[in-house]
């Protein structure tokens, strides 16, 4: 079963980091597939990236990789924790691939 508004809040998640860390005019993609027998949802930004160190972090609650701009930016630091619970609440997962000022790919995986 898939609740919906979960689902939507996850993307939603995900599509507000990608505006908020792209540079303005850069552009975002929202792409959505089957694969390997999964429902893939992918959100991409061409925005700074975020160095390999730090992306195994990421979806911890509040953990921030660069305080100051996300102090700035707003937000809580729950975003990509809620995405994670929220995958997890519907047997799926998140991902994330980065690379340091060219963007980054968050998907969010599904069993189809």
């Amino acid at each position: 079963n898939v609740n919906e508004a979960l689902l939507e809040q996850a993307v939603v998640n995900l599509i507000d980091n990608a505006i908020k860390y792209s540079e303005p005019q850069s552009g975002i993609e929202l792409c959505a597939g089957r694969e390997n027998g999964e429902v893939l949802i992918s959100v991409t930004d061409h925005g700074c990236g975020i160095e390999e160190k730090y992306l195994s972090r990421l979806f911890e609650r509040f953990y921030r990789v660069d305080k100051a701009r996300s102090r700035k930016l707003g937000g809580t630091g729950l975003g990509l924790a809620i995405v994670k619970h929220i995958c997890q609440a519907h047997n799926g997962y998140v991902t994330v691939e980065s690379k340091v000022g060219k963007g980054s790919t968050f998907t969010i995986h599904l069993p189809a």
